[in-house]
Protein backbone atom coordinates (compact mmCIF):
# COMPACT_ATOMS: atom_id res chain seq x y z
CA UNK A 1 0.00 0.00 0.00
CA UNK A 2 2.87 2.34 0.85
CA UNK A 3 4.53 1.60 -2.49
CA UNK A 4 1.27 2.44 -4.29
CA UNK A 5 1.15 5.77 -2.46
CA UNK A 6 4.72 6.54 -3.52
CA UNK A 7 3.95 5.64 -7.14
CA UNK A 8 0.79 7.80 -7.05
CA UNK A 9 2.82 10.73 -5.66
CA UNK A 10 5.34 10.43 -8.49
CA UNK A 11 2.87 9.56 -11.21
CA UNK A 12 -0.55 10.96 -10.23
CA UNK A 13 -3.65 9.60 -11.95
CA UNK A 14 -4.52 11.54 -15.09
CA UNK A 15 -7.64 12.10 -17.15
CA UNK A 16 -7.62 9.80 -20.16
CA UNK A 17 -8.82 12.66 -22.38
CA UNK A 18 -6.85 15.73 -21.29
CA UNK A 19 -4.15 14.56 -18.81
CA UNK A 20 -5.53 16.65 -15.94
CA UNK A 21 -5.06 15.02 -12.54
CA UNK A 22 -7.90 12.78 -11.37
CA UNK A 23 -8.71 10.96 -8.15
CA UNK A 24 -8.57 7.48 -9.70
CA UNK A 25 -6.91 5.70 -12.60
CA UNK A 26 -8.59 5.10 -15.96
CA UNK A 27 -11.09 7.93 -15.58
CA UNK A 28 -12.09 11.37 -16.81
CA UNK A 29 -11.66 14.68 -15.02
CA UNK A 30 -14.79 16.59 -14.05
CA UNK A 31 -14.69 18.88 -17.08
CA UNK A 32 -14.21 16.06 -19.60
CA UNK A 33 -16.83 13.91 -17.88
CA UNK A 34 -19.41 16.67 -18.29
CA UNK A 35 -18.48 17.07 -21.97
CA UNK A 36 -18.61 13.35 -22.72
CA UNK A 37 -22.02 12.19 -23.92
CA UNK A 38 -22.47 8.78 -22.32
CA UNK A 39 -25.47 6.88 -23.62
CA UNK A 40 -28.13 6.08 -21.05
CA UNK A 41 -31.84 6.28 -20.41
CA UNK A 42 -34.11 5.18 -23.24
CA UNK A 43 -32.11 3.42 -25.94
CA UNK A 44 -32.60 1.30 -29.03
CA UNK A 45 -32.29 -2.28 -27.83
CA UNK A 46 -30.86 -3.34 -31.20
CA UNK A 47 -28.00 -0.85 -31.69
CA UNK A 48 -27.76 1.11 -28.44
CA UNK A 49 -28.57 4.52 -29.95
CA UNK A 50 -30.20 7.00 -27.54
CA UNK A 51 -33.91 7.66 -28.05
CA UNK A 52 -36.13 10.55 -26.95
CA UNK A 53 -38.46 9.92 -24.04
CA UNK A 54 -38.27 8.12 -20.73
CA UNK A 55 -37.17 4.56 -20.18
CA UNK A 56 -40.27 2.56 -19.21
CA UNK A 57 -38.60 -0.83 -19.46
CA UNK A 58 -40.23 -1.62 -22.80
CA UNK A 59 -38.04 -2.76 -25.69
CA UNK A 60 -37.64 0.06 -28.20
CA UNK A 61 -35.97 0.42 -31.60
CA UNK A 62 -34.61 3.42 -33.49
CA UNK A 63 -35.85 4.28 -36.99
CA UNK A 64 -32.81 2.70 -38.66
CA UNK A 65 -33.20 -0.61 -36.85
CA UNK A 66 -36.89 -0.72 -37.78
CA UNK A 67 -36.08 -0.31 -41.48
CA UNK A 68 -32.70 -2.06 -41.87
CA UNK A 69 -32.40 -5.81 -41.38
CA UNK A 70 -29.98 -6.39 -38.50
CA UNK A 71 -28.48 -9.91 -38.39
CA UNK A 72 -27.94 -9.60 -34.64
CA UNK A 73 -30.31 -9.66 -31.69
CA UNK A 74 -29.40 -6.87 -29.29
CA UNK A 75 -26.83 -4.09 -29.07
CA UNK A 76 -25.30 -1.49 -26.80
CA UNK A 77 -22.97 1.52 -27.24
CA UNK A 78 -21.13 3.51 -24.61
CA UNK A 79 -20.72 7.02 -26.01
CA UNK A 80 -22.15 9.28 -28.67
CA UNK A 81 -19.51 9.77 -31.35
CA UNK A 82 -19.02 13.49 -30.90
CA UNK A 83 -16.83 15.82 -28.83
CA UNK A 84 -14.77 13.98 -26.22
CA UNK A 85 -16.26 10.64 -27.32
CA UNK A 86 -15.03 11.15 -30.88
CA UNK A 87 -11.64 12.31 -29.60
CA UNK A 88 -11.24 9.16 -27.53
CA UNK A 89 -12.27 6.83 -30.35
CA UNK A 90 -9.92 8.48 -32.87
CA UNK A 91 -7.05 8.36 -30.39
CA UNK A 92 -7.75 4.70 -29.70
CA UNK A 93 -8.13 3.81 -33.37
CA UNK A 94 -5.43 5.91 -35.04
CA UNK A 95 -3.35 7.54 -32.31
CA UNK A 96 -1.70 4.59 -30.59
CA UNK A 97 -3.85 5.21 -27.48
CA UNK A 98 -4.02 1.54 -26.64
CA UNK A 99 -4.27 2.53 -22.97
CA UNK A 100 -7.87 3.57 -23.63
CA UNK A 101 -8.98 -0.07 -23.89
CA UNK A 102 -9.09 -0.38 -20.08
CA UNK A 103 -11.33 2.62 -19.28
CA UNK A 104 -13.52 1.86 -22.30
CA UNK A 105 -14.01 -1.69 -21.05
CA UNK A 106 -14.94 -0.42 -17.58
CA UNK A 107 -17.58 1.91 -19.05
CA UNK A 108 -19.01 -0.76 -21.38
CA UNK A 109 -19.07 -3.57 -18.81
CA UNK A 110 -21.77 -1.78 -16.81
CA UNK A 111 -24.22 -1.63 -19.71
CA UNK A 112 -23.42 -4.84 -21.55
CA UNK A 113 -24.08 -7.32 -18.73
CA UNK A 114 -27.74 -7.85 -19.79
CA UNK A 115 -26.41 -9.19 -23.12
CA UNK A 116 -24.16 -11.80 -21.51
CA UNK A 117 -25.21 -15.46 -21.39
CA UNK A 118 -23.54 -18.36 -19.61
CA UNK A 119 -21.96 -19.46 -22.90
CA UNK A 120 -21.06 -16.02 -24.30
CA UNK A 121 -17.81 -15.56 -26.21
CA UNK A 122 -16.53 -12.08 -27.09
CA UNK A 123 -15.46 -11.72 -30.73
CA UNK A 124 -13.85 -8.55 -32.11
CA UNK A 125 -14.50 -7.17 -35.58
CA UNK A 126 -11.38 -8.17 -37.56
CA UNK A 127 -8.93 -5.97 -39.45
CA UNK A 128 -7.46 -6.98 -42.78
CA UNK A 129 -3.88 -8.12 -42.22
CA UNK A 130 -2.45 -5.28 -44.34
CA UNK A 131 -4.21 -2.66 -42.24
CA UNK A 132 -3.27 -4.43 -39.03
CA UNK A 133 0.42 -4.43 -39.98
CA UNK A 134 0.21 -0.72 -40.75
CA UNK A 135 -1.66 0.14 -37.54
CA UNK A 136 0.24 -2.47 -35.45
CA UNK A 137 -2.88 -3.47 -33.51
CA UNK A 138 -6.59 -4.13 -33.88
CA UNK A 139 -8.38 -1.74 -31.54
CA UNK A 140 -11.51 -3.92 -31.50
CA UNK A 141 -9.45 -6.90 -30.32
CA UNK A 142 -7.84 -4.82 -27.56
CA UNK A 143 -11.27 -3.64 -26.46
CA UNK A 144 -12.69 -7.16 -26.53
CA UNK A 145 -9.78 -8.50 -24.46
CA UNK A 146 -10.14 -5.75 -21.85
CA UNK A 147 -13.92 -6.19 -21.75
CA UNK A 148 -13.51 -9.92 -21.35
CA UNK A 149 -11.35 -9.33 -18.28
CA UNK A 150 -13.92 -6.98 -16.76
CA UNK A 151 -16.79 -9.39 -17.36
CA UNK A 152 -14.95 -12.66 -16.77
CA UNK A 153 -16.01 -13.82 -20.23
CA UNK A 154 -13.81 -15.70 -22.74
CA UNK A 155 -12.52 -13.92 -25.84
CA UNK A 156 -11.71 -15.41 -29.24
CA UNK A 157 -9.68 -12.64 -30.85
CA UNK A 158 -9.30 -14.36 -34.24
CA UNK A 159 -12.69 -16.01 -34.62
CA UNK A 160 -13.39 -13.88 -37.71
CA UNK A 161 -11.15 -12.96 -40.64
CA UNK A 162 -11.27 -9.96 -42.94
CA UNK A 163 -10.75 -11.74 -46.22
CA UNK A 164 -11.16 -8.67 -48.42
CA UNK A 165 -9.33 -5.36 -47.99
CA UNK A 166 -11.92 -2.59 -48.19
CA UNK A 167 -11.25 1.09 -48.70
CA UNK A 168 -11.90 3.48 -45.77
CA UNK A 169 -15.68 3.94 -45.56
CA UNK A 170 -15.79 7.46 -44.15
CA UNK A 171 -17.99 9.68 -46.29
CA UNK A 172 -19.69 6.77 -48.05
CA UNK A 173 -23.45 6.29 -48.12
CA UNK A 174 -25.15 3.53 -46.15
CA UNK A 175 -25.75 1.44 -49.27
CA UNK A 176 -22.12 1.87 -50.37
CA UNK A 177 -20.91 0.71 -46.95
CA UNK A 178 -23.05 -2.43 -47.03
CA UNK A 179 -21.97 -3.21 -50.60
CA UNK A 180 -18.28 -2.79 -49.72
CA UNK A 181 -18.55 -5.15 -46.73
CA UNK A 182 -20.46 -7.87 -48.59
CA UNK A 183 -18.39 -11.05 -48.22
CA UNK A 184 -15.48 -9.18 -46.67
CA UNK A 185 -15.66 -10.89 -43.26
CA UNK A 186 -15.72 -14.68 -42.88
CA UNK A 187 -15.31 -17.23 -40.08
CA UNK A 188 -11.81 -18.43 -39.25
CA UNK A 189 -12.05 -22.17 -40.00
CA UNK A 190 -9.50 -22.86 -37.26
CA UNK A 191 -11.76 -21.28 -34.60
CA UNK A 192 -15.30 -22.33 -35.51
CA UNK A 193 -15.26 -24.97 -32.77
CA UNK A 194 -14.90 -22.16 -30.20
CA UNK A 195 -18.06 -20.31 -31.24
CA UNK A 196 -20.29 -22.98 -32.79
CA UNK A 197 -23.31 -23.48 -30.55
CA UNK A 198 -22.34 -20.46 -28.42
CA UNK A 199 -23.68 -16.96 -27.86
CA UNK A 200 -21.41 -14.37 -29.45
CA UNK A 201 -20.97 -10.72 -28.52
CA UNK A 202 -19.31 -8.86 -31.42
CA UNK A 203 -17.13 -5.95 -30.25
CA UNK A 204 -16.08 -2.87 -32.23
CA UNK A 205 -14.98 0.70 -31.59
CA UNK A 206 -17.71 2.67 -33.36
CA UNK A 207 -20.97 2.01 -35.23
CA UNK A 208 -22.02 4.23 -38.12
CA UNK A 209 -24.31 2.41 -40.55
CA UNK A 210 -23.84 -1.01 -38.97
CA UNK A 211 -22.45 -2.55 -42.18
CA UNK A 212 -19.25 -3.87 -40.55
CA UNK A 213 -21.14 -5.24 -37.58
CA UNK A 214 -23.70 -6.87 -39.87
CA UNK A 215 -20.96 -8.61 -41.85
CA UNK A 216 -19.35 -9.78 -38.61
CA UNK A 217 -22.64 -11.02 -37.15
CA UNK A 218 -23.42 -12.93 -40.33
CA UNK A 219 -19.97 -14.53 -40.26
CA UNK A 220 -20.47 -15.54 -36.62
CA UNK A 221 -23.79 -17.16 -37.50
CA UNK A 222 -22.18 -18.94 -40.44
CA UNK A 223 -19.69 -20.36 -37.95
CA UNK A 224 -22.58 -21.74 -35.91
CA UNK A 225 -23.24 -19.07 -33.28
CA UNK A 226 -26.75 -19.52 -31.90
CA UNK A 227 -27.18 -15.97 -30.61
CA UNK A 228 -25.35 -12.79 -31.68
CA UNK A 229 -25.35 -9.36 -30.04
CA UNK A 230 -23.09 -6.34 -30.59
CA UNK A 231 -21.39 -3.68 -28.49
CA UNK A 232 -19.42 -0.62 -29.57
CA UNK A 233 -17.51 2.00 -27.65
CA UNK A 234 -19.32 4.76 -29.56
CA UNK A 235 -22.35 5.23 -31.79
CA UNK A 236 -22.81 7.81 -34.54
CA UNK A 237 -26.23 9.42 -34.14
CA UNK A 238 -28.00 11.65 -36.64
CA UNK A 239 -28.58 14.60 -34.34
CA UNK A 240 -25.16 14.54 -32.58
Amino acid sequence: MRMQSVIRAIYPAQCVACDAQTESEFGLCGDCWRETQFIGGLICDTCGAPLPGEDTGAIEQCDDCMTIARPWDRGRAGLIYTGIGRQLVLGFKHGDRTDLARPAAIWLSRMVRPLIHDDTVLVPVPLHWVRRVKRRYNQAALLATALGRELGVPVCADALVRSKKTKPLEGHSRDERFAALSGAIVPNPKRTNLIAGKSVLVVDDVMTSGATLAASAEAAKTAGATHVSIVTLARVVKDA
